[in-house]
């Protein structure tokens, strides 16, 4: 007797044929994200240990970010079944052909959110507590497109949760230096998001859907430079509190470096460079992270 899953209307069903579908509706071949993640996440367990985090914790977070933002491109694409149809860079997406059911994508959904919370569980109740408003902000953010121009700051919140969590695993509490990271972390996804969302403007406009990069218009520009400039006053600012020293600001430059880079590729505003500009900001997160492992390690021990 064959068991098909929730969802499956195949004759026949096949693990197999079905893997690359989920694969691709999960981004695994799209890693970015994932270390748009990663980044903010590793910045606050190392700031919260000071230096290396243990090694259970790198696990548990590592392997969370990789669950959560699959699950949340899972969501995301089962919220936006109507538009991705409608938008040239998302109708080849599994839920948006049919290759992949709208009931197949809420069990994978809430597969892996099952097994993010199960990494929570071995934290302590504080990070546990902390989960389930993480759990709200990634499975509302994709439904806000349709309501609000600001799903981009929503997501801020989303991708920002993993810093109180990881302070509170680390430390048990949530001290006002993560905090501040979190905002700092909230403009800097608002702004890189704004750039993904200039990159399907003109398709949102056409479909009904809304975003920042919608709501900016033309001054879009303008409103990026202020973003990623509070971004950087935040991460100024949370130098000096944390009495971090030349490491961490010189990570810090580049990072301004890089930034500067990305505005040079989509100060122009077409697509292809829009998305190249929002790509770069993985490198912001890594010189940020570099900047502070390093001089985490390089601190006389106390």
């Amino acid at each position: 007797m064959i068991i098909h899953p929730p969802g499956s209307r195949r004759a026949g069903f096949d693990w197999r044929e079905r893997l690359p579908h989920y694969w691709q509706l999960i981004r695994g071949d799209r890693p970015v994200g994932t270390l748009l993640l990663l980044w903010p996440t590793a910045w606050a367990l190392w700031l919260a240990a000071g230096g290396i985090p243990p090694l259970k914790l790198l696990l548990v977070f590592g392997a969370g970010v990789w669950l959560t933002r699959s699950a949340g491109c899972v969501i995301n694409d089962y919220a936006d079944r109507w538009l991705d149809p409608q938008v040239a860079r998302t109708r080849t997406r599994p839920l948006a052909t049919g290759a992949v059911s709208p009931r197949e994508a809420l069990w994978v959904f809430v597969a892996m959110m099952l097994a993010a919370f199960g990494l929570v569980l071995l934290t302590n109740p504080l990070t546990i507590a902390l989960s389930v408003a993480a759990l709200a902000l990634a499975a509302t953010y994709p439904f806000l497109k349709r309501y609000t121009y600001l799903p981009q700051a929503w997501l801020g919140l989303a991708f920002g949760w993993g810093i109180p969590m990881a302070f509170a695993a680390v430390q048990g509490q949530v001290p006002v230096l993560a905090w501040l990271l979190f905002l700092a972390n909230l403009l800097w996804t608002t702004g890189y998001d704004t750039w993904y969302a200039m990159v399907d403007r003109e398709d949102d406009l056409r479909a009904g859907s809304k975003s920042t990069a919608i709501l900016f218009g033309d001054a879009d520009l303008i409103a990026l430079a202020i973003l990623y400039g509070g971004f950087f006053i935040a991460m100024f600012l949370l130098g000096q509190r944390a009495a971090l020293g030349v490491n961490y600001w010189v990570g810090l430059m580049v990072a301004a470096g890089f930034t500067g880079w990305l505005f040079a590729i989509g100060r122009d505003r077409q697509p292809a460079n829009c998305f190249r500009a929002f790509l770069a900001n993985q490198w912001v997160g890594l010189a940020v992270f570099a900047g502070i492992a390093l001089e985490l390690a390089m601190k006389p021990a106390a």
